[in-house]
This record gives C-alpha cells, sequence and structure tokens, in this order.
C-alpha cells in the first residue's frame, strides 16, 4: 500500500491518500479524541502524540497537528498508522455511526431557498473544499445569513474566512439572491 500525502492550506494540516475508498459516503469530523470511539481508523490515529484533529472524507484522512510538534516528527507515524488500519481488515467506521453529507429537504417558509443553498454547497463548494483536504456543512438559514460549518483542514485555516467572504458569499449571493450574508459557526 502506498500512501500519498498533499499539503492543505492550513499548515497544521495535512492530507493523506491512501489510494481506496474511506468513506462510502459522507464525511466524519473528530476535532479531538472524544468520540473516536465510532472510529477505528481515527483512534488509531489519534493514539499518535500530537494530533489534534482526525477528518474523514471519500478517499482521504486529514490530519491536524498540534502547535508543539514538527511533521518530520509524526508524519511517518500516522502513515503507519493509516497502512496498518487498512491492512487489518478493520471498518473505518464502527456499525451504525452517524456521518454527514446527507441531503434532507426542508419544509418551511425558506424550504425553496434552504434547499437551493444546499444544493449549491453539495455541487459547487463541498467538491473544491473536499480537494483541499476539508469539507462543509450547512446549519441554517434565517434572516438571509446563512450558517456553515467548517471541518477538516478548513477548520481553523488562516484563509478559511477568505474562502467563506469572498468565495462562498459571493457564489450565494449570485445565485440566490436572499442570501446576504455566510457566517461561520463552530460546533
Amino acid at each position: 500500500m502506498f500512501i500519498q500525502t498533499e499539503s492543505t492550506p492550513n499548515p497544521a494540516t495535512l492530507k493523506f491518500l491512501p489510494g481506496q475508498t474511506v468513506m462510502e459516503s459522507g464525511t466524519a469530523d473528530f476535532p479531538d479524541p472524544v468520540d473516536t470511539g465510532v472510529s477505528p481508523l481515527a483512534a488509531r490515529v489519534f493514539a499518535i502524540g500530537g494530533v489534534k484533529g482526525v477528518f474523514l472524507g471519500n478517499d482521504f484522512v486529514t490530519v491536524t497537528k498540534s502547535d508543539e510538534i514538527e511533521w518530520d516528527h509524526i508524519k511517518p507515524a500516522i502513515l503507519g498508522a493509516i497502512m496498518e488500519h487498512f491492512q487489518s481488515g478493520a471498518p473505518v467506521m464502527a456499525e451504525g455511526a452517524a456521518t454527514s453529507g446527507g441531503h434532507v429537504e426542508n419544509d418551511g417558509p425558506d424550504s425553496g431557498i434552504i434547499n437551493q443553498i444546499k444544493v449549491l454547497l453539495d455541487t459547487r463548494v463541498r467538491p473544491a473544499v473536499a480537494q483541499d483536504g476539508g469539507d462543509i456543512t450547512f446549519h441554517g438559514f434565517e434572516k438571509g445569513v446563512v450558517y456553515l460549518h467548517m471541518q477538516g483542514a478548513c477548520a481553523g485555516c488562516p484563509s478559511s474566512t477568505l474562502t467563506l467572504k469572498m468565495g462562498i458569499e459571493n457564489l450565494l449571493r449570485h445565485y440566490i439572491p436572499e442570501v446576504t450574508e455566510v457566517r461561520p459557526i463552530g460546533v
């Protein structure tokens, strides 16, 4: 097994590409080791000292390190943990574990706008953000404001505000006149 790595716009985050499917559908974000019981892969990566976050995408694993440690010291251990996991045949996620990324239809006065926002996010934004080792999830629309959550490499990235304001906000405002602003949320 050969695992490639790619840098991301976030210097504390690397994207690991194992050359096979990681998540069949959706994504899974582990911003700390507390909830890793639902993912044997995330738990294995968090067992390495200095790992601060793990994000699982379709064909990648994004790992965020703590500021105190250098990539040269932690990267070989992460590569080994990912390789060992896939060679063990263990599942990436425990059976029945929830993932994000599902498209849910909405009812209510803004349902048409919300569904338009979700379609644009799913078709135009999420693929681009995934290339950088992250994901973005919709959390609400109220009085013209779209609330989004950045995950993986995008969480805490120095350019995430620019991505939200100049990229995503401009895109949504262009296609959906009811959108006036995009705001990040922390979960």
